[in-house]
């Protein structure tokens, strides 16, 4: 199975950028795994309303533009289907057999996602109630993908 997580934000952090690398490289023997980020747009150093819904829509278009056909989209939305490990293995499992070309999980920007990438998902997931960092979010992501290969294998890891 083919998964990209995209990225609105780059992951600058050096000791989330290690994480998340580490888990991409545990995912290798699961999943084709792809991170692409950096699709974020500049905003004034103090937006207002108008700025900031300006940003989310150039972000959401550089993420649309990413899409193909016969792709998914998740997008990680706080107002998305919260699940727990084990539910979250269930659902990669059925985006395994859902025979779409590739899964794409976005993570938004420091403002959330565009509308118009929330209105063009296929399914909304959330990662916690709590807000998050985008780079902590994509870790968050990673292991949890991680963590749903190991259940679905049966192999030791979740507990």
């Amino acid at each position: 199975m083919k998964i990209r997580i995209i990225s609105v934000g780059k992951i600058r952090e050096p000791f989330y950028n290690s994480g998340i690398q580490e888990y991409v490289k545990r995912l290798r023997p699961y999943s084709d795994i792809q991170l692409q980020s950096g699709f974020e747009a500049r905003a004034p150093a103090r937006p207002g309303d108008h700025d900031i819904q300006q940003v989310k829509q150039k972000e959401g278009q550089r993420i649309l533009q990413q899409l193909s056909p016969g792709e998914y989209l998740v997008v990680c939305d706080i107002e998305g289907q919260a699940y727990s490990s084990t539910e979250l293995a269930a659902r990669v499992e059925q985006w395994m057999l859902s025979g779409k070309a590739r899964i794409n999980i976005v993570v938004g920007g420091a403002y959330g996602l565009d509308r118009e990438v929330i209105a063009a998902a296929d399914e909304r997931i959330s990662l916690s109630r709590l807000t998050l960092p985008h780079q902590m979010a994509v870790l968050i992501l990673v292991e949890q993908i991680y963590r749903a290969f190991k259940i679905l294998r049966g192999e030791p890891y979740h507990h």
